[in-house]
Order: structure tokens, then C-alpha cells, then sequence
């Protein structure tokens, strides 16, 4: 079983910045693919950004250039660093895990709301 825990949400400005942090529980933690989903009122959850166990990243077109994806092996954690950020922006944030390769994400955490005001 793994557990995940984002925090670091909040309401912010357009034009502001936001950290992402999603601690997962488990000793397999670099096995682990990592993702940031969002889904806002209305619309159908979308992938954000993702990383590799390997470090490799990839990421949503209209946040690319402005939201990074990172993790931190040691403190079993990920990160989503998001600058510039937009109104359109606004949603509630997850973060998954695919801990089985090929497996999908199976593992989601509680989210975290992410607000951006014009």
C-alpha cells in the first residue's frame, strides 16, 4: 500500500507562484512513475506533468514553460514548482503513482486546491 499526501495549495494571484509537494510513503519510491493530475470544476481530470523513474519529464501543453516537475529520491517526495501561473490555472491538484510499470496510476493522493485570481 502506498500512501500519498500533497500540500502547498492556497490562493494566489495570476501572475504568482505556487510549490507543490506530495510526500509518498513506501521504500520503492524511485520505482515509482510520479504524476500531477488537476481537475477543475466541470471539466474531466487532466495529467499536469509527469517523471520517470529515471528523471525524465513530460508535461501538459499549456503549462509547459511554466510548471517544473521534480522529485527528491532521498525525502520520497515530488514536487510541482508552477510560475506565471493563470486564472485558468484553478483547480484541485492530485498527485499518483504507478508503482507496477505499465500498471497506470493506481495510487492517488487527497488533493490540494489551487485558486488564481485575475
Amino acid at each position: 500500500q502506498v500512501h500519498l499526501e500533497e500540500s502547498g495549495g492556497g490562493l494566489v494571484q495570476a501572475g504568482g507562484s505556487l510549490r507543490l509537494s506530495c510526500a509518498a510513503s513506501g521504500r520503492s519510491f524511485t520505482m515509482y512513475v510520479m504524476g500531477w493530475f488537476r481537475q477543475a470544476p466541470g471539466k474531466e481530470r487532466e495529467l499536469v506533468a509527469a517523471i520517470s523513474r529515471t528523471g525524465s519529464t513530460n508535461y501538459y501543453d499549456s503549462v509547459k514553460g511554466r510548471f517544473t516537475i521534480s522529485r527528491d529520491n532521498a525525502k520520497n517526495t515530488v514536487y510541482l514548482q508552477m510560475n506565471s501561473l493563470k486564472p485558468e490555472d484553478t483547480a484541485v491538484y492530485y498527485c499518483a503513482a504507478e508503482v507496477i510499470p505499465g500498471s497506470g496510476y493506481n495510487y492517488w493522493g487527497q488533493g490540494t486546491q489551487v485558486t488564481v485570481s485575475a
